[in-house]
């Protein structure tokens, strides 16, 4: 299994955010977690990329525990992220923001970087051309020499994407990638993502409000409803469950 969650808690300040959620994501696999405002659905995500510690539970990955390890570890194991909230660089171009990615990867010294030896002459055209490749695969590369911010929202959130896929995860986190997409957006959003997991073969967890997102990417999906985990099952079962449709829509369609 590539990721294991089991039993997992968090408190802020007395308020449990996290009650006792427990889910699987295999190699591979893409699995959609939802739920309303406030469940708990970022804060999942957080834990497991190491931002908060958990309280208890245990979070394994490749069967190796990686409760309370540090977040550059984490992201070397594997695991890699993207944001509700766009976090771009500001100053630096979209090659350059793809490229932060790598920092934590590149191998040389404090040494080589001060006297500008070939070692780290040689790591950084490794690091653009890997940066590059990321931003032809999410259809961006024309624009490497942009500032992020001088694109439309729906390219910043490509930028993002090729920053988190630069490092070639085993396992993509997306919180609310969809999220101040249009409709012709959406559609190719979902395109990529699906091309993306069949050429570097990662797993993807990802939180998601839009049911079309939902619906045509997950193959699993989890549902947490304050900080619990209320269902999970394959699309066609968690939609129609009628606890899911009062927590997360009242009594909405979710198809």
């Amino acid at each position: 299994m590539l990721l294991e969650i089991k039993h997992i808690q968090k408190s802020f300040g007395g308020v449990q955010a996290v009650k006792d959620v427990s889910l699987k994501v295999d190699k591979g696999q893409i699995v959609g977690i939802i739920g309303p405002n406030g469940a708990g659905k970022t804060t999942v995500l957080n834990l497991i990329s190491g931002i908060y510690p958990i309280d208890s539970g245990q979070i394994l990955m490749d069967g190796q525990s990686i409760s309370g390890m540090k977040q550059y570890k984490i992201t070397r194991l594997g695991i890699s992220r993207t944001f509700q909230n766009i976090r771009l660089f500001k100053g630096l171009t979209v090659l350059e923001n793809v490229m932060t990615a790598l920092d934590s990867t590149t191998r040389y010294n404090l040494f080589s970087a001060v006297l500008h030896l070939p070692s780290k002459h040689r790591a950084e055209k490794k690091n653009r051309a890997k940066a590059m490749e990321a931003l032809e695969l999410v259809g961006l590369s024309q624009y490497r020499d942009e500032s992020p911010f001088n694109l439309p929202y729906g390219l910043q959130r490509r930028v993002e994407l090729a920053r988190a896929i630069v490092n070639e995860p085993k396992l993509l986190m997306l919180d609310e990638p969809a999220a101040g997409l249009n409709p012709s957006e959406i559609d190719a959003f979902i395109a990529l993502v699906q091309k993306l997991r069949e050429i570097y073969g990662f797993g993807i967890l990802f939180i998601e409000h839009r049911m079309q997102v939902v619906n045509e990417l997950s193959e699993y999906i989890y549902v947490i409803n304050f900080g619990d985990l209320l269902t999970e099952g394959v699309p066609e079962q968690v939609v129609n469950d009628p606890e899911v449709i009062q927590a997360y829509l009242g009594e909405e369609d979710l198809t």
